[in-house]
């Protein structure tokens, strides 16, 4: 039997630049089913300029920016939300400057590892993780740039067992030699080079930039006039500093724009 960490490197590479997005639900689906989470997620996270200083923003400019649940709930996605939104307003949690205190290298942790016993009597943990029945989490990080790493969550709920360390490293082997992928899921989310993300429309526009498909084929995908599909082909190459669909393929290959790390 082949070992499961490299069956899904084989079944990653086999998906097509275009469906970057496929690719990552098929990695969530069978991550998860490898430690027997109940829901898993990624998280693009990106390091803007801190407002002034460290001592007033503790997760020094870290801030998600992105992200993709495999079994999306409503509460899931309130979570995700005034995290957001508290990150940007610099009121953070003791597990948020914890994930950032060794940005820049790749690091795996259970969640009771990550933080202080104490933390788990707090209204964050109650509010964030009990209120969702969230009973374990398994984080993998890894960094893309210097200014961007790719986050995966996995999760148990309550009536199950805590994940345990060989679990987590199960997921940590498979993530760690997948630095390519990751780099394709933060490039079709707009974290990697482009000036600001991508929303759910460009997005679709990416997927199909690297297809054979012309502008007018793109158009009727899109259910949109050929110009408004021009708009948004010529909005999303200036995003990512490109000027055409070669250079734009040309970044899922790897090369990098002069100047960009």
């Amino acid at each position: 039997m082949r070992h499961p960490t490299y069956q899904l490197w084989d079944e990653l590479a086999d998906f097509e630049a275009s469906r970057v997005d496929d690719a990552l639900g098929h990695a969530l689906t069978r991550l998860a089913s490898l430690v027997r989470a109940q829901n898993a997620y990624w998280l693009g996270v990106v390091r803007l300029a801190p407002p002034a200083g460290p001592s007033l923003d503790p997760v020094r400019g870290w801030r998600p920016r992105a992200i993709r649940f495999l079994h999306p709930s409503e509460s899931d996605v309130r979570f995700y939300k005034a995290t957001r939104q508290s990150a940007d307003a610099g009121l953070v949690d003791e597990s948020m400057v914890a994930h950032v205190r060794h940005a820049g290298v790749f690091r795996a942790h259970l969640l009771r590892d990550l933080v202080s016993q104490s933390w788990f009597s707090t209204h964050f943990y109650e509010s964030s993780y009990r209120a969702r029945q969230i009973a374990d989490v398994v984080f993998v990080v890894c960094p893309v740039n210097r200014d961007a790493e790719s986050y995966f969550g996995f999760h148990r709920t309550d009536g199950h067992p805590p994940f345990t360390p060989r679990e987590r490293d199960l997921v940590a082997d498979a993530l760690r030699g997948l630095k390519w992928f990751h780099r394709q899921v933060m490039l079709s989310h707009g974290l990697l080079v482009a000036r600001t993300p991508l929303n759910a429309m460009e997005q679709r526009v990416v997927r199909l930039l690297l297809t054979e498909l012309s502008e007018k084929e793109i158009a009727d995908r899109l259910g949109v006039t050929r110009g408004t599909a021009h708009g948004y082909v010529t909005g999303i190459l200036r995003k990512f500093d490109v000027s055409g669909r070669a250079g734009l393929t040309a970044l899922w290959l790897g090369r990098l724009p002069h100047g960009t790390c």
